[in-house]
């Protein structure tokens, strides 16, 4: 397969054989240089992967990345919001802080266009550089809404897979609980493989105490009952596995605040098993209710259902 291309207005010429011969040069190309030859290298993976060719070129890209965090840090270390970027326009201190954050994140756009393999290759470098985990995990969620714009069905599941897949990766902490819910809409819809379905579940779990009613009352697709309870479980059992027990008692009443609602929302839905309902109730040890006042309304209005059920 030829592979000529025009870089830097120099005319036609090999870009393969021009960067094996200038390998040591690749770190004075130019930006848009790097980026028209990872674009044009991932319709040829394999050759570009056995001559060494990709490797060199996300490593001066990461680098390039680094440097310009390093000249200009994020200023903030929180986990981005589900679009990927935090903004408020409330005074000045924010316009500086977003200002900063933007211009941490001006890459975004441009790396959008690669394929999902050269994403998790670039990811892994950049967490082996010890990039900004806030930043990496606001890259992820801002490619998935960007692919999936004109993505076929196959080409959705791959980026999810590898979007689910690099997050797993990352610090927690600098991942938002709002932006892996908006994942989760797709992924419900999605073929996506059972351990990248798990994982999405388990970093889900682990941060249960920042999600909100709405985030779980999830439409039970294809089932007789409203919600999927059955998610919810799981996200709960994720939740105590990832240490929720033994933690602060801060996010386990949290998380027993919101179950309790959840509980309440579900309660009026008259097919929604009996064991169903016990699990949700019993899931969470004592110790986490201050109060089971919110628990007790709740089940008075499942019993009630059932009553009229029978009737």
């Amino acid at each position: 397969m030829e592979m000529n291309i025009s870089v830097s207005g120099t005319g036609s010429c090999n870009l393969l054989q021009k960067t094996k011969d200038s390998i040591d040069e690749l770190s004075f190309w130019a930006w848009s240089d790097l980026l028209v030859a990872l674009k044009h290298y991932q319709d040829s993976p394999r050759t570009a992967t056995s001559s060494g060719v990709l490797e060199k070129c996300l490593d001066s890209l990461v680098g390039r990345l680094a440097m310009a965090s390093e000249v200009t840090p994020c200023a903030s270390t929180s986990p981005p919001d589900s679009s990927g970027l935090r903004i408020s326009f409330n005074t000045r201190s924010t316009q500086s802080s977003n200002k900063g954050l933007f211009r941490a994140t001006w890459w975004f756009e441009d790396l959008s266009a690669l394929s999902p393999n050269l994403i998790e290759m670039l990811v892994k470098s950049m967490v082996s550089r010890g990039y900004n985990h806030v930043i990496v995990s606001g890259f992820l969620f801002y490619y998935q809404k960007s692919k999936f714009y004109t993505a076929s069905s196959d080409e959705k599941r791959e980026v999810l897979e590898i979007v689910i897949d690099m997050l797993y990766t990352l610090d927690p902490s600098s991942i938002s609980c709002k932006s892996l819910f908006g994942v989760l809409r797709p992924v419900l819809h999605s073929n996506i493989s059972k351990s990248c379905r798990n994982k999405l579940e388990s970093m889900i779990g682990s941060q249960l105490d920042q999600a909100t009613i709405d985030n779980l009352l999830i439409p039970s697709y294809g089932r007789s009952y409203l919600y999927d309870v059955n998610l919810v479980l799981r996200f709960l059992k994720a939740f105590l596995r990832e240490g929720g027990s033994e933690s602060s008692p801060i996010p386990m009443k949290k998380v027993a605040s919101l179950i309790d609602l959840y509980i309440t929302e579900v309660a009026p839905d008259r097919c929604l098993k009996s064991s169903k309902f016990s699990a949700l109730v019993m899931v969470l040890p004592d110790s986490a209710r201050d109060s089971w006042d919110e628990l007790y309304h709740a089940m008075d209005i499942y019993l009630e259902g059932c009553l009229k059920k029978k009737k």
